[in-house]
């Protein structure tokens, strides 16, 4: 891969299980958040899949679009959109009432220093949009950050772990999950509540931030000593497939990879790739932030995309000064302040 257009046509490639399952959701599907990092082209993935199973069914973007070419790029492809804050009641009172939604909307960074926006987004605005659509299949996207950091010989967290968040994004987003599941009681609303980490895009992520940091020389933080990862590509197939296991009481789903990755390890990969020999800072912790997505897995089968293809495919990015997106994960962060 060396552009853009070649990384998002594979991420977008929907399986044939996907578009067996896209045979099978019964309505339109409504993305609320699409212009996050993987709003696009989850939207893309699931409109090919449309296409391939030969459905009549629409795929619908909702953002503020407030900048740039998202919304036309979009629309280029297939996907229907409109223009909306959520938080606005009369705009969100206005949007068509579908069968399936996908809840991307969310904030995580820059919460320190802005609390209050990053609660009125992540559990005030789950309440508005659960009684709006009331009924619909909904797939709420989550984050492993509502689990604690939790020894390594655990293998990370299954769904049946105590939640025990770390720092206000962390607790915000958990109270997006009650918020949800609070409707989902009352009003017998399908829910899949998606606890996703670390989603990887050759633009960003977990290993493009590793990668650089061999790549440049520059050290490389071992306190947060492993991590899950996951292509995006995958997360998206399994994110349009909740919509299928949507239930009351909810469903609740990680999604990460099946490694347990020593960060250490995947330094060592790069600078072979790379030519370069890492350096380091600090190190490993007895803990760390980890999922255990055995069930997703199970339901839905393995990531089609290996570790050792993220690594390879990220090494050659890196190494071809490929376009990268401006947003760290701050996966190091072991105190919860984003």
């Amino acid at each position: 891969m060396k552009t853009v257009e070649e990384l998002e046509n594979l991420m977008t490639e929907p399986s044939e299980a996907l578009v067996e399952d896209m045979r099978k959701i019964d309505g339109n599907i409504l993305i609320l958040g699409i212009g996050g990092k993987m709003g696009p082209t989850l939207a893309i993935m699931a409109k090919r899949a449309i296409d391939k199973a030969g459905v009549d069914k629409k795929v619908i973007g909702v953002s503020r679009f407030s900048n740039g070419t998202l919304k036309e790029e979009l629309e280029a492809a297939g996907i229907e959109t409109i223009s909306t804050d959520l938080l606005n009641d009369e705009q969100l009172k206005l949007l068509p009432k579908e069968k399936n939604i996908i809840y991307m909307a969310g904030n995580k960074f820059g919460t320190t220093g802005n609390e209050h926006f990053t609660w009125v987004m992540n559990t005030y605005l789950p309440g508005r949009v659960a009684e709006h659509f009331k009924g619909s299949n909904i797939v709420a996207f989550s984050t492993g950050n509502v689990y604690p950091l939790v020894p390594l010989t655990l293998g990370g967290c299954d769904e049946k772990h105590e939640v025990a968040p770390v720092g206000e994004y962390g607790q915000s987003s958990l109270g997006r999950e009650r918020v949800f599941t609070y409707f989902s009681h009352k009003d017998n609303t399908p829910l899949t509540v998606f606890r996703l980490n670390y989603a990887i895009d050759m633009r960003y992520g977990v290993l493009l931030e590793i990668a650089r940091s061999v790549y440049n020389e520059t050290p490389l933080d071992l306190s947060m000593g492993h991590v899950n990862v996951i292509w995006q590509g995958d997360a998206n197939e399994y994110a349009i497939r909740s919509l299928l296991i949507a239930s009351s009481p909810p469903t609740i789903l990680n999604v990460t990879g099946p490694e347990t990755l020593p960060v250490r390890w995947l330094a060592n990969e790069f600078g072979k790739l790379l030519g370069k020999t890492p350096v380091f800072e600090g190190a490993e912790k007895e803990n760390a932030l980890l999922n255990n997505a055995s069930k997703a897995h199970k339901l839905f089968g393995y990531p089609r995309v290996s570790i050792r293809e993220m690594i390879e495919w990220t090494a050659d990015w890196v190494a071809s000064g490929g376009e990268t997106i401006n947003k760290p994960t701050h996966f190091q962060e072991r105190k919860g302040q984003f």
